[in-house]
């Protein structure tokens, strides 16, 4: 079992060396030994179960014939058992509409940077957003160092000096204005989903861990809430799909306001109506008439609706979190307590995605200091 610098065991295979990179090491079936570092323990981890799958149960013999396309099926089915769901997904999108039209048909040994910058300048001509490009570099990137780590080619052609912001950029996600708030608050009054959207309001849960809220996850004594799982429904294959959070500081407590706990209460008076419950789903705080969750896309048509009603700007749910955490901001919450709230890795994504400054809370501010900056 290796030990990180502190004595703490990360485990066989696994240990830290003295300039503070994580190691991870494996020897095949066959007696090669092979070995990967890295500044984040995360990435050696990966690197190791995915090795340890493919020596257990792979074969790549002539891999320097295969083309791209027969490559990424063999890499995508390693995927599929070693990362979660979501991620999958979205490898296999950008590579049916991106990848697999520029280089699918070329030989994995053939392919050159030139390649791969061709793919994010064509993607950046057909007005993709910079952030999907980015999304499909990393689906790139990544099965080009899974056959460099199998030694099947020299060198990963998808360089760090390749270019892959030559797309739109994205739109401002901007939260609610206060006055943009009490209109849809009031809007909102009666209609079929009023808790849920009130609900995110005051405790800034994102969509999927909305639907995915369980009775046993609220404790109406100490006033929180826990976030452990997601939920969403995939039309494409007409399932929902359950999985943890983003991360691991999606995994978090969330303490609850009066109004986010008389919101829980009614919508428990407001299950205890409803004829059928599905046994699945039965533990489920937001459910529909038919006792079943609310898929997101049903969320989306209402919230199209009550804005046109309200006579404001067209949001999505994603923007009533955006609201809950400017509202927090504005009141004066520390920006780390909120991090922990909204389940973020980094303080840094907390300030930078989050928190919209509005031109009359800039004048305010500057009302404060101005005596200050009046020197005579």
């Amino acid at each position: 079992m290796g030990k990180d610098l502190k004595g703490k065991e990360l485990g066989k295979g696994l240990d830290q060396i003295k300039d503070g990179k994580y190691r991870a090491r494996y020897t095949t079936k066959l007696g090669k030994r092979l070995e990967k570092k890295s500044g984040k323990l995360q990435v050696v981890k990966a690197w190791l179960e995915d090795t340890k799958y493919i020596d257990e149960h792979c074969n790549v013999a002539f891999a320097s014939q295969m083309s791209v396309d027969a490559w990424y099926d063999y890499w995508i089915s390693i995927k599929e058992k070693t990362v979660r769901p979501n991620t999958v997904r979205n490898y296999r999108e950008r590579y049916e509409k991106n990848i697999r039209p520029v280089i699918g048909y070329k030989l994995l040994f053939d392919v050159e940077p030139i390649d791969c910058q061709r793919i994010f300048t064509e993607m950046g001509e057909q007005n993709y957003k910079n952030s999907t490009i980015y999304q499909t570099r990393i689906a790139l990137y990544n099965m080009l160092e899974f056959a460099l780590d199998s030694e099947i080619i020299r060198r990963n052609p998808c360089k760090k000096s390749l270019r892959s912001n030559v797309g739109l950029e994205p739109e401002k996600k901007e939260a609610l204005t206060i006055e943009e708030q009490r209109k849809f608050l009031a809007e909102v009054v009666g209609r079929s989903y009023e808790n849920q959207f009130r609900f995110i309001l005051q405790t800034g849960l994102r969509a999927g861990e909305l639907v995915g809220l369980t009775w046993s996850a609220v404790d109406f004594e100490k006033k929180t809430i826990k976030v452990f799982r997601t939920v969403e429904y995939r039309a494409k294959s007409g399932t929902w799909q359950i999985g943890p959070p983003k991360s691991k500081s999606g995994l978090r407590e969330i303490p609850l306001t009066e109004e986010a706990i008389r919101l829980l209460r009614v919508q428990k008076e407001k299950n205890s109506k409803l004829k059928v419950i599905a046994l699945e789903w039965k533990d489920t705080v937001f459910l529909c008439k038919k006792g079943t969750p609310v898929k997101n896309s049903t969320y989306d048509s209402a919230l199209f609706k009550i804005c046109n009603a309200a006579g404001i700007r067209v949001i999505s749910m994603h923007i009533l979190r955006h609201t809950f955490a400017t509202r927090c901001i504005e009141a004066g919450m520390r920006p780390k307590t909120l991090q922990m709230i909204l389940g973020h890795s980094s303080l840094q994504i907390t300030m930078n995605l989050y928190v919209h400054v509005t031109g009359e809370e800039k004048q305010n501010e500057i009302q404060k200091i101005e005596e200050s900056l009046l020197i005579m």
